[in-house]
């Protein structure tokens, strides 16, 4: 008989081959259309060698162009989300997948961006599966992150501070901000804390183009993201029950496990070969 840690690995393994040929049936097709980026020939028109490129390579260019497609797809630009953090949010995202943190039956990316100031839409939660824009809207940082702009972040209990990194969604409960919906950080030292510092999601008052217009910026928390008043309900609803959330910003010494490009990768195209 197998031992439960194996049942339980061999269990995840099948749940994300579930889900990537879900999620991301177009990427065969897409792999197969996608002209090479170098010629598989040796010699080129001018009679020069050059290199083979080997099928990691191949992989690799057909990754970047899917991403670049699911991006324009969404509309993405359009909405200012620049690419470079779209591309490390779904590199993060598909690494999680492999490890089977997230919900089979929601295919759901949510992103932030801390980079942009607070008088900006800077929350969007993306449908990979449908390829829309769910939702794009404002969002508050950590008091002692910065005034309009966050530029401060920390894991510490008390700091009052946003924490960056890749979380995932679980249960909601009421508390003192009503519906909240509570936050596994799953990046060690970045906000591996959130769930003992009470980092949630939630509405507050000060979320909202009024409150810019009067004082400049938003209101800010004590270091939870939250949203306008008018949209957290239904946003809450929406991303609840093991989706991902990867808050981005201004640190340059930010790293995590989850933007692994070889796991995502490999997770990319299990719906290519696990038909």
């Amino acid at each position: 008989m197998e031992k439960p840690s194996v049942i339980r690995r061999n269990r995840l393994k099948r749940r994300a081959r579930r889900a990537a040929r879900r999620i991301l049936p177009f990427v065969a097709s897409l792999f197969m259309a996608t002209p090479l980026a170098t010629p598989v020939g040796s010699v080129n028109a001018t009679g020069a060698e050059y290199r083979v490129p080997t099928t990691s390579e191949l992989r690799a260019s057909a990754f970047k162009t899917s991403a670049q497609q699911l991006y324009a797809e969404l509309g993405a630009e359009a909405t200012g989300l620049r690419y470079e953090v779209f591309q490390k949010a779904l590199t993060g995202y598909l690494n999680l997948r492999h490890e089977g943190r997230l919900s089979d039956d929601k295919q759901l990316l949510t992103v932030i961006d801390f980079e942009k100031p607070s008088t900006e839409k800077r929350l969007w939660v993306l449908d990979l599966a449908s390829k829309h824009i769910l939702f794009n809207t404002l969002v508050a940082h950590g008091h002692n992150s910065g005034e309009n702009l966050a530029t401060t972040f920390s894991n510490e209990n008390e700091s009052n501070m946003s924490s960056l990194g890749f979380y995932v969604t679980q249960s909601e409960y009421r508390g003192k901000h009503g519906r909240s919906l509570k936050l596994e950080g799953v990046d060690e030292g970045y906000n591996d804390n959130a769930m003992s510092r009470s980092v949630v999601m939630h509405g507050a008052e000060y979320v909202s183009e009024d409150f810019i217009k009067q004082f400049g910026r938003l209101g800010r928390s004590l270091g939870c993201p939250a949203l306008p008043m008018d949209q957290y309900n239904e946003i809450i609803s929406t991303v609840t029950g093991g989706t991902c959330l990867f808050l981005n910003g201004a640190d340059a010494q930010y790293s995590s496990k989850y933007l692994n490009q070889e796991v995502a990768l490999q997770t990319y195209f299990q719906s290519t070969t696990s038909v």
